[in-house]
């Protein structure tokens, strides 16, 4: 039985950010999608809707359950999260040269998507039934292997950007555990400087094509560096103030592309300007803030070591998005977190809210 004591420390501010981002997200989706092929101008963001509602109602089944319920179920947690991950690569859906999607009929599941937040519960017990153990180079070999297996998986689709996801998930993580800074300096720049060269080999032809267009956009302005070009043009002429909502010519005259899933914030910049951009960037630091308070103030270390996992994810996922739209990080797949189109995304982001919001809540072992 829920008790209804718990929202004495409901984190409101936490729920007024992720409602506030939800709400700019779908004005921003239907200024993005008013010419779709479907006809209706509300497509898009009637969908969206919907999927909000949802993935509310699932934030709130989320916080209803005592979250020390996941640290006994996360092993078969993680292992549903491998059957996942090797399905797609036989019976996923192929778009865009990239296999990801498993078709359910009613939707279409991205397992990547889900894999962040499953790996983040399981490396969370992982780490914490190791507390105080991570004093020799070594010790942290076994949570690498536990992390690096599915990122293997994801790798294999390919999504080179939630693979990159996963590997900041788990430093950020490590780091909270306690592992010392100069063995994980020891980590990153071994592996970069062994994985890098491999990783170049083994990328797709239009990866390779993109991290050219980083290091030079005018490589191909009217092919791989297209959308860098054009979103850069859209975000310039959105100026201080914006064009105004619905009234940006490279998001209505379909310049943009992608304009409602990887490039929303370039559409949000152009009409909005410089001022809607701030604005948006204040309330996610707002969210992840908040996300980091809940850290500082859990009961235990499985519950920190979760919220530092969400907290990591989001940034990241935060910094490459909008950075990838102005030309300071290479374009990627990744989402911007609960404002980019899509259902996956948006389910996961809200269950790993829902768990900090319930981490928050149990904080005090004992309730009055």
């Amino acid at each position: 039985m829920f008790d209804r004591r718990l929202f004495r420390n409901l984190d409101y501010l936490l729920l007024i950010a992720v409602l506030a981002i939800m709400a700019v997200s779908l004005v921003i989706i239907t200024s993005a999608t008013l010419a779709n092929p479907f006809g209706d101008p509300m497509f898009y963001v009637k969908r969206q809707a919907i999927r909000f509602l949802i993935g509310f109602i699932v934030l709130i089944v989320v916080i209803s359950i005592d979250y020390t319920q996941f640290y006994r179920f996360s092993h078969y947690l993680y292992g549903l999260n491998l059957v996942l991950l090797v399905a797609v690569l036989f019976v996923g859906k192929q778009t865009g040269g990239a296999q990801r999607w498993i078709d359910l009929r009613v939707f279409e599941l991205q397992p990547s998507e889900f894999a962040k937040i499953i790996i983040i519960i399981s490396l969370a017990r992982h780490l914490a039934s190791r507390e105080g153990n991570f004093d020799s180079l070594f010790s942290v070999v076994p949570s690498f292997i536990y992390v690096f297996v599915p990122i293997g998986l994801i790798f294999l689709q390919p999504d080179l950007g939630t693979s990159l996801v996963f590997i900041v998930i788990l430093f950020g993580m490590l780091f909270l555990a306690g592992v010392r800074m100069r063995h994980l300096l020891t980590y990153a720049i071994g592996g970069a400087a062994i994985g890098l060269p491999l990783l170049w080999f083994k990328l797709k032809t239009y990866q390779k094509m993109r991290l050219m267009v980083f290091l030079n956009p005018d490589t191909d302005p009217l092919g791989h560096g297209y959308q860098l070009m054009q979103s850069m043009i859209a975000i310039g002429s959105g100026g201080l103030r914006g064009k105004g909502i619905f009234e940006g010519t490279q998001n209505q005259l379909e310049f943009l592309l992608e304009q409602h899933t990887d490039f929303i914030f370039s559409v949000l910049a152009e009409e909005a300007g410089f001022i809607g951009g701030v604005v948006l960037i204040l309330l996610f630091m707002l969210l992840i803030f908040r996300v980091i308070r809940t850290a500082y103030i859990a009961k235990d270390t499985f519950g920190a070591l979760i919220c530092i996992g969400v907290a990591t994810m989001l940034t990241f996922q935060i910094l490459v998005n909008i950075g990838m739209t102005i030309g300071i990080m290479p374009v990627t797949g990744l989402p911007l977190p609960l404002m980019s189109y899509g259902g996956s995304s948006l389910l996961m982001n809200m269950i790993a809210i829902g768990l900090v919001l319930n981490i928050g809540m149990r904080r005090h072992n004992i309730m009055f």
